[in-house]
């Protein structure tokens, strides 16, 4: 099937309008109007691809559980930093007995090392976000900025049942306390999404239900020309 394409960030840095798939991207002048895709409840007429400039940084946010690690590991062939991971090797390495608690500092200092590493490197980078840390897409934000490359976000809408399902498929629960702070993070971050409120310094934002995630094979990045 023939990838569809989304908006390039060639266009969405110099402030492009929302373009449909599969058409170029129309520029306004001396304007940074932020560009948001609602790809939802398009009944199997969503894109099968997502396409961004080399360089750029994608943030992957939503619910725990709503799919995020499971769209970027399908569809995503550049680096990509997912705290998980960084969990999971510590988790390997520690004792089977040893509360995750006591070395949670260790993992989130490696996991924001191994962030920091990523964005020296110039390469294009995707990361899972949870939703509750802006400060992070913050972050992003301002090294992109610098680099003189954008910063886009990829929400995942799913309803907290929903999320709470793929919680227990992956075997990866999280305390009720947790998932109430999720919710209402997610939860404002997708209201000022809708109404085209986007995190500082994020030029663009794609929003997905669980089929419309589902229909993405790629999510790539490639040089667009001078």
């Amino acid at each position: 099937m023939t990838l569809q394409r989304y908006a390039t960030t060639a266009g969405v840095a110099h402030g492009a309008m929302a373009a449909q798939p599969g058409t170029p991207v129309r520029k306004r002048r001396g304007t940074h109007a932020p560009v948001v895709r609602d790809l939802r409840e398009r009944a199997g007429r969503s894109p099968r691809g997502l396409h961004f400039a080399a360089g750029d940084v994608v943030v992957v946010s939503g619910l725990p559980g709503s799919g995020k690690s499971t769209l970027i590991q399908r569809a995503v062939n550049v680096r990509a930093i997912d705290s998980q991971d960084t969990r999971d090797r510590w988790a390997r390495r520690m004792p089977r007995l040893l509360p995750y608690a006591l070395y949670r500092p260790l993992v989130r200092v490696a996991h924001y090392w191994g962030l920091w590493r990523a964005l020296r490197s110039g390469d294009s980078v995707v990361v899972h976000d949870c939703g509750t840390q802006a400060w992070v897409r913050g972050w992003l934000a301002r090294d992109a900025r610098r680099r003189g490359r954008v910063l886009h976000l990829v929400l995942l809408d799913v309803t907290a049942q929903v999320a709470r399902e793929g919680q227990r498929e992956r075997g990866r629960g999280v305390s009720g306390y947790a998932f109430a702070r999720h919710r209402r993070a997610v939860g404002r971050l997708l209201r000022d999404t809708e109404a085209g409120i986007l995190p500082t310094g994020c030029c663009s934002a794609v929003l997905l239900d669980r089929e419309a995630a589902g229909m993405l094979a790629r999510i790539t990045f490639a040089d667009t020309g001078p």
